[in-house]
């Protein structure tokens, strides 16, 4: 179901496609042996074949070749065997050759599919258009000085895949949606570490608006949005600004405009160019580059279980909602803990104590699961103690947060508090009894027909038991008492 917006002449719809830039994980960049380590010294990292000295000539990095496999096989896409570099030419301070090497019509990924979830449960399949191998440009900097601007080079010359979806996407959630699971699937492979805060994923969103069922409007790009806050919000201004626009007699402009986070805006940066403007030529350095079935076919073999797979998994052997399983797969760590913690144990169980009670603790903390003070062993053992009635789920909270205080089994706890539920129905029986005479008025109460009272009871017997009781055992006495 399109995702509509009301205007003052009727619903628009809003079409958007994507072009995001992804780092490929590697310890070379694509064409020279320079580092690609995060935060060095600016201009550290650079060799003579990034800083473009005249003679260097580009070598292809293998390992990079082969992420790129991976990933086109991991977004379910052709990869093609065939593909060519070809030189991309702009002028920008940060780009010391004047040209970017890149892949124009012969990419080394073809057409594929990605499934997003959507809030209400639904999936939508977005279409890949391509995926191609370039080089990043340096980094002008703007803030170090008052009159001047300084480029660092550290970044550039490094791997960069260009994902390009087709324009699929139709409003802000299946937007933040689609680069939520690409980044995801990305960081299952292994293949770029989805930092977009660090600037090794960002996303260029081009944007148009059209009456239901009309021809493509003219879209203006967003460039280098770099979180999915960010991609929601500009889509929402963009939206607003191109049908204001419109309802009011004039043209969108074809364009590249910025994301400024502080103003919540867009704002024009400079018209867009065409392919025909930057003059595409093969790169004459570098041979076109020829794949075999066999290294394609060596590279499938070594996917790992990717995100929608596991997520089936889970729903189908573990019993679990979509909204579970989608939540426990989101990180590749984070399904791994869960599937430790439910191994052979009550997997729903499982499922809400990692979800409600780790998550909620962990988010509250700004701590990731690598971070939790409760191994997933230990967790598990907690889960193992509530299904064989030695602790109820009430008491299994205040296990579960000496835990996470000291990092100590749930069976240690247990045995140094006391903490073990009392089983026994005669010990049962005698509190029951106890609370029973306690409140003479009320069991004539609740045999008059006030049948809320039962919860008094209950709550009454787990209090002189502090808490120990098993509620089971309790509802059963109680029930054959009153009765």
């Amino acid at each position: 179901m399109a995702q509509l917006t009301k205007g003052k002449t009727g619903e628009w719809e809003t079409v958007i496609g994507m072009e995001v830039h992804a780092q490929v994980i590697a310890e070379s960049k694509l064409f020279s042996g320079a580092s690609t380590k995060f935060g060095a010294e600016p201009n550290s990292q650079v060799s003579l074949v990034d800083a473009a000295m005249p003679g260097m000539l580009p070598v292809l990095n293998e390992h990079v070749v082969e992420q790129a496999i991976k990933t086109g096989l991991g977004i379910n896409s052709q990869v093609n065997k065939h593909s060519v570099f070809a030189r991309k030419n702009y002028f920008y301070p940060d780009l010391p050759q004047g040209y970017q090497i890149s892949q124009f019509d012969q990419p080394i990924v073809g057409e594929g599919t990605i499934e997003i979830d959507l809030k209400d449960g639904t999936v939508k399949e977005i279409g890949i258009t391509r995926m191609h191998l370039e080089q990043d440009a340096g980094k002008s900097l703007h803030d170090q000085h008052p009159t001047k601007s300084y480029v660092d080079l550290n970044r550039s010359g490094c791997a960069l895949m260009e994902i390009v979806s087709e324009p699929d996407i139709r409003g802000p959630e299946e937007a933040a949606a689609y680069i939520s699971k690409l980044r995801m699937i990305l960081r299952y492979l292994g293949t770029c570490d989805g930092n977009m805060d660090e600037g090794s994923m960002r996303a260029d969103v081009n944007i148009s608006v059209r009456k239901p069922g009309a021809e493509l409007g003219t879209r203006a790009e967003i460039k280098n949005v770099n979180s999915v806050k960010a991609v929601q919000q500009s889509i929402d201004f963009e939206v607003q600004r191109q049908i204001e626009i419109l309802e009011g007699g004039g043209e969108i402009k074809q364009e590249t405009r910025l994301w400024d986070p502080d103003k919540n805006e867009t704002r024009s940066m400079r018209s867009k160019e065409e392919a025909h403007d930057y003059r595409y030529f093969p790169d004459p350095d570098l041979l076109p580059l020829e794949l075999s079935d066999e290294q394609i076919e060596r590279i499938r073999k070594t996917l790992p279980e990717l995100p929608d797979e596991k997520k089936h998994r889970f729903m189908d052997e573990f019993g679990l909602s979509a909204y579970d399983a989608s939540v426990l797969i989101a990180e590749r760590p984070r399904a791994d803990y869960y599937e430790t913690v439910a191994k052979d144990r009550d997997a729903k169980l499982a499922a809400n104590w990692v979800i409600n009670e780790l998550l909620g603790i962990l988010n509250k903390n700004d701590q990731d699961i690598a971070d939790s003070p409760i191994s997933a062993e230990n967790l598990g053992g907690m889960i193992g103690l509530i299904s064989d009635n030695t602790i109820s789920g009430k008491i299994a909270k205040d296990v579960f947060a000496e835990m996470y205080k000291s990092g100590k089994d749930a069976g240690s706890i247990v045995e140094e508090k006391g903490l073990k539920q009392v089983t026994d129905t005669g010990a049962i029986e005698a509190i029951v009894d106890e609370v029973l005479a306690e409140n003479p008025d009320n069991v004539a109460a609740y045999k008059g027909g006030k049948d809320k009272l039962f919860g008094f009871f209950v709550g009454q017997v787990m209090k002189k038991s502090q808490g120990k009781a098993n509620p089971a055992a309790v509802n059963e006495l109680l029930k054959q008492k009153l009765s």
